[in-house]
């Protein structure tokens, strides 16, 4: 990706509420007949249907090939045919080099952001943002996705809109209910974020979601019929906190109460916000508590494991999480470059992470979650499930910014081939040596040979890819993933 060079005369602080923190529409169709924004079918059944309203490129099922919308709104059916569905935090990155980060002053940022906002740079500098990174990087794993949200009828939300279509990703609106709403206002329009790169390449963001004290989008109160259905027929709802940026806690806790529902699995990653949100409004206090005794998968930095539950060892802080979680089944601890943890109620699984020349760090976490959907869905073991989900996050580490940037299945599988794992021995024995309980402990291993050692059972890295390989090769054969 192209960085643009700014010089501005106000200097920037390096604030970190990230790029995902931007925000989802509802564009409304006119036609004699109401229609979902993307419906979520298989990718391969409507991608290529297409309608225009109000300037904006909606994608709607095709007649010939799967009935009228409205025989899809009555679809019975429980065959979840949607793989992962993003709720919420879309968003139009817009990465810029800049001499420094941004200031700690409130208004100064404001300004500053003013000041970007004022000049918009080159479309050769935006980039989808927030959840979109998550989808983008499970579509290319082979996994038909879906976005819900919201996205304003201007450039950015066309623009968002023409990017998930390129890569086989529907969008559901949010909300059906505008009435009241200004749609001209700026608080309907699509969000963006400003990713600045300083010349140490630390990152620094800014969205008008920083400068509210409500959600973005505070005048969504509801779920429509179309969000219902788009849940309903996913295998997976992704959350993470930055939701709480543009979404009520209860229009967020209505979309979880109505997964456990119909049997959608959830997962949610806090991120940087879980310890604000532990901290902040009653409800966002109570929201936060809801996913985490409902979640199936929780995804959590170590430190974010810490904040959350107090213990520093994150195998143990796992467990924790686990042990108060109602419908929890993985506990997913990412360690950065050290590799990753999965914690179930029975077994402990480690993966040192791959060694690769780090480019750029943005979307690194979001492409690991888009990783282990894929092992949940398809019943893959847990170590294998981290192996590819640190190849995914490494492979777009590798890369310059996020969104169409994400890794491709090409560079995870030659990532996976070449085998070049960041074994440091010393920290995993240290780690594990911490009064671990655990009846299995599985643990990833570029040159150890497979067998057990009391509770500890070591697994060959070449057996795990020899695995995988099929599994992915196969997506890459059916071209369901962009390469």
């Amino acid at each position: 990706m192209q960085l643009q060079t700014i010089t501005l005369k106000s200097t920037l602080l390096d604030h970190v509420p990230s790029p995902q923190s931007i925000f989802p529409q509802n564009p409304r169709l006119t036609t004699t007949v109401t229609l979902p924004i993307f419906p979520p079918f298989p990718i391969k059944s409507w991608r290529n249907s297409i309608l225009h309203c109000n300037g904006t490129g909606v994608s709607a099922p095709s007649n010939s090939q799967n009935g009228t919308a409205h025989d899809w709104k009555l679809r019975s059916s429980g065959v979840k045919s949607i793989d992962v569905a993003t709720l919420g935090n879309l968003c139009v990155d817009i990465v810029l080099n800049v001499p420094q980060l941004p200031p700690p002053s409130r208004d100064a940022r404001k300004a500053y952001m003013d000041q970007l906002s004022a000049s918009p740079p080159d479309k050769q500098y935006w980039e989808a943002g927030g959840n979109c990174n998550v989808a983008i990087a499970a579509a290319r794993l082979g996994l038909d996705c879906v976005t819900i949200g919201h996205v304003g009828n201007e450039i950015y939300g066309r623009f968002l809109l023409d990017v998930l279509q390129d890569e086989g990703i529907g969008m559901v609106g949010m909300s059906e209910d505008t009435d009241g709403v200004d749609t001209s206002s700026a608080s309907y329009e699509t969000l963006l974020c400003w990713v600045l790169v300083d010349p140490s390449q630390r990152h620094g963001f800014c969205s008008r979601a920083d400068f509210s004290m409500e959600p973005a989008f505070s005048w969504m109160n509801k779920l429509s019929a179309e969000v219902k259905t788009a849940i309903k027929h996913s295998k997976v709802l992704f959350c993470n906190g930055y939701g709480f940026d543009e979404l009520s806690p209860a229009l967020i806790i209505s979309a979880l109460e109505y997964a456990a529902q119909v049997g959608t699995s959830i997962f949610f990653d806090p991120g940087p916000r879980g310890k604000s949100l532990s901290s902040g409004t009653p409800e966002e206090q109570r929201a936060l508590s809801y996913f985490l005794s409902t979640s199936d998968v929780l995804l959590l930095t170590s430190d974010e494991a810490e904040s959350l539950t107090g213990i520093r060892n994150p195998i143990t802080a796992g467990q924790e999480l686990l042990r108060k979680g109602l419908r929890t089944k993985w506990v997913v601890v990412k360690m950065g470059p050290r590799g990753s943890i999965l914690v179930t109620k029975s077994s402990i699984s480690c993966a040192p992470a791959f060694k690769v020349n780090v480019t750029d760090t943005v979307g690194c976490g979001d492409s690991f979650v888009a990783a282990v959907a894929f092992g949940f869905i398809h019943n893959v073991p847990t170590v294998n499930t981290l192996t590819i989900a640190n190849a995914v996050g490494a492979a777009t580490a590798m890369g310059c910014g996020a969104g169409r940037n994400v890794a491709t299945l090409e560079r995870v599988i030659e990532l996976m081939r070449a085998s070049n794992l960041n074994e440091d021995n010393a920290f995993w024995n240290e780690l594990l040596d911490q009064n671990v309980n655990a009846e299995n402990i599985t643990f990833l291993s570029r040159f150890g040979i497979n067998g057990s050692s009391n509770s500890l059972n070591h697994v060959n890295l070449q057996k795990v890819v020899s695995e995988l390989l099929p599994k992915l090769e196969y997506s890459q054969l059916e071209g369901k993933v962009p390469s």
